[in-house]
Parts: C-alpha cells; sequence; structure tokens
C-alpha cells in the first residue's frame, strides 16, 4: 500500500487584470487568501498548506497570520508552474492546488480530492468537477468544461460544446471544470517541461496538456460549485452567499473565531 503525504498549495500574486490585488480583498476583516489557507487546513489527512508567490506584499500577509510561505519567480503565466516550482521545496507525495480567488472552499471538498488520491495515488492529475445546470453554460466560453468517460477518466475539455446532443444527454458526461486540481508530484516536476499543443494555446486550456501528452486526468465528481471572485463587483456575491449557508458560517467561525 502507498502511503501518501498531500499538501495544499495556493499560489498568488497581485497582477490580476480584471482585479488589481484581489487576493488581499478583505471579507470578515481578512484577506481572500487568508480564508482560502485556514479552510484548507481543517480538512482531515491535509498535511499543511502553503503559500506560493513572489509578491512580498502577499508573503509579509502570510507570515504574519503564521502561515507557510514559498517565494517563487515572477516569470509565471499560470498557477500550475509557480506551484511546480515550489514543490521542490516541499517533502510530499502529491500537491493539492487550491485557488486563492476561491474564499466559500469548504474542507470537505480538499478531503474529497485527498479520497480520490489515496485510491489511485499512482494517478498522474485530479480535477474537482461540477455539474452543469443550464443550457447556456455549455458554450459559454468564460469557464472549462471537460468529458468524463469510464471510471472518471478526463477524455478532452471544451469551452464551447463539440456536443450535437440534446442538453439533458450532454449533461450526462459533461462536467465544469472547477478551480481545485492536484498533482502527483513527480508528475507535477515534469508538467512545465511538456510542450503546449495548439489546442491548449488557442483554447487557453491548461488541462489539455496532461490529456494530449498521453497523461491521466481524473475527474472528482462534486455535487455543487461555488462561485469565485474574478472581479471586484462579484465580492458581494461571497459576502451574500455566506449569509445564506449555514455551513459556510460555520466553517467563517471556525476558521476566524471571535
Amino acid at each position: 500500500m502507498t502511503v501518501t503525504k498531500i499538501v495544499g498549495v495556493i499560489p498568488a500574486h497581485l497582477a490580476s487584470v480584471r482585479f488589481p490585488g484581489k487576493i488581499l480583498f478583505p471579507f470578515f476583516d481578512h484577506p481572500m487568501i487568508e480564508h482560502v489557507r485556514r479552510r484548507a487546513l481543517l480538512a482531515r489527512e491535509l498535511e499543511d498548506v502553503y503559500v506560493a508567490t513572489c509578491d512580498e506584499d502577499i508573503a509579509n500577509v502570510i507570515s504574519g497570520y503564521g502561515g507557510n510561505v514559498i517565494m517563487t519567480g515572477n516569470h509565471h503565466l499560470n498557477g500550475t508552474t509557480r506551484v511546480a516550482e515550489a514543490i521542490a521545496e516541499i517533502d510530499c507525495t502529491h500537491a493539492i492546488l487550491l485557488q486563492g480567488d476561491e474564499p466559500l472552499l469548504l474542507p470537505e471538498m480538499v478531503e474529497k480530492m485527498i479520497g480520490a488520491i489515496n485510491a489511485n495515488p499512482s494517478g498522474d492529475a485530479w480535477n474537482g468537477t461540477g455539474p452543469l445546470i443550464s443550457t447556456d453554460e455549455l458554450d459559454r466560453h468564460s469557464f472549462v468544461k471537460c468529458a468524463v468517460g469510464r471510471a472518471d477518466h478526463v477524455t478532452y475539455c471544451f469551452r464551447r460544446s463539440p456536443g450535437f446532443a440534446p442538453f439533458d444527454q450532454q449533461r450526462q458526461y459533461m462536467r465544469k471544470v472547477l478551480g481545485i486540481i492536484a498533482y502527483r508530484r513527480d508528475f507535477l516536476k515534469i508538467l512545465p517541461s511538456l510542450q503546449p499543443s495548439p489546442a491548449e494555446k488557442t483554447e487557453s486550456i491548461e488541462q489539455l496538456r496532461i490529456i494530449e501528452n498521453g497523461y491521466g486526468l481524473t475527474s472528482v465528481p462534486f455535487d455543487f460549485s461555488l462561485p469565485s471572485v474574478n472581479e471586484p463587483g462579484e465580492a458581494q456575491v461571497i459576502v451574500d452567499h455566506i449569509a445564506a449557508d449555514d455551513r459556510q458560517k460555520t466553517i467563517l467561525a471556525q476558521t476566524f473565531p471571535h
């Protein structure tokens, strides 16, 4: 039996195009990224959580809260390569990449990812997926979808549906790609060196590099998806969601007790 040591890593930088500095935007008097870090730490079987960043302002904030920080280069175009650099300094077998702009993250989501890893620790990568709710989501290019085959194997990813079957049929095997992805450490170390295909570059879908190079990407299905923060106007959505959800209110009280 393979013994796993799974950590969470939050890649972070301040240079958000649509919402500069959003990672430090305060919710309930604490920066967004600290909500994510503390929520992840509540997950059972997660060894630790690290923030990987090139920005001293982020590093100082996280260090001030007593969190682990790994400084990275400022050349990264996506969170995956930033985590790949940071992983060299972390003792682990697998890493779960967590998005710092998803302050509604639930510990049980991390636990489900851990369960999927432990079920097949020799796998390459795992990605949380959620259900499609409406027909228009199939062609909404702002987020990535995927097709899922046998044994939860992701066969391809897309922004606009390549299918022609009725929506009720497509949604049986097509799902939203969520912002929580995990990697086997050894695979993550080689992933940045794999060449991106024209499809990955033109569609701007990182997951295609895994699939098109012959590696495995496993869907970890969730029954729901949660809103994240991409633009300033979406911050109020987070506050409203917490106010209307008892589970969210409980987690908020656990992470920041008075």
